[in-house]
């Protein structure tokens, strides 16, 4: 008999379920690993902002030093997924996933949300550059050369790609556009300055 492995399930929580947990377990750790600017315009009162890229890059420092539960948070739970995939892949099992991410805790009543200024989610920057892009590249093959067409079809391409691989290219080079940038950019030296970890309780 051949035994097929199957990739780990990952833990996930629902919004009410954090927001009780938040209100009953002080030592619960919220990380958010969007990006800082989409973390400044809005993010759970409380957590802590740690982008996927820079979690990617120090995974084991991470790992080693975290300390109690936590609740991985993105905009709508993909990159949550992906930073606790990361996290498990060398060693560290007490993290979850809030499921739906910030748009959903914030649509289910959460009234610890923090909204700072009016930038847009990066999901709304994306379909708004990509619709851009695949319009003009239309009405280009129609009234300049007919070659300009296929813009709209490398977008679609893109975009296709984007969703069998779980990421998104367009959305990493939004990230470093000047209005997305913030003044202090999120290091694991300034996360472990506010935060407990298992290095300061030994």
């Amino acid at each position: 008999m051949t035994v097929t492995a199957t990739a780990p399930k990952t833990r996930s929580v629902t919004p009410d379920e954090l927001r009780q947990r938040l209100n009953q377990d002080q030592d619960l750790m919220v990380v958010d690993v969007r990006t800082p600017g989409e973390f400044e315009t809005v993010h759970i009162r409380g957590s802590y902002n740690v982008p996927l890229d820079l979690l990617t890059e120090h995974t084991d420092d991470l790992a080693e030093r975290l300390a109690g539960h936590v609740v991985l948070v993105c905009q709508s739970g993909t990159r949550a997924g992906q930073a606790r995939q990361k996290l498990q892949a060398v060693g560290f099992e007490s993290a979850e996933v809030l499921e739906g991410g910030v748009a959903a805790y914030e649509a289910a009543g959460g009234d610890d949300v923090v909204r700072r200024g009016n930038r847009w989610a990066m999901d709304r920057q994306v379909r708004l550059t990509a619709g851009t892009l695949v319009l003009a590249g239309t009405l280009a093959g129609q009234l300049v050369h007919r070659r300009l067409g296929l813009v709209a079809g490398a977008i679609g391409a893109g975009l296709a790609y984007s969703a069998a691989s779980d990421s998104c290219a367009m959305a990493s080079i939004l990230s470093r556009m000047p209005w997305n940038r913030v003044e202090a950019v999120p290091s694991l030296t300034s996360f472990f300055d506010q935060v407990p970890t298992a290095l300061q309780a030994r």
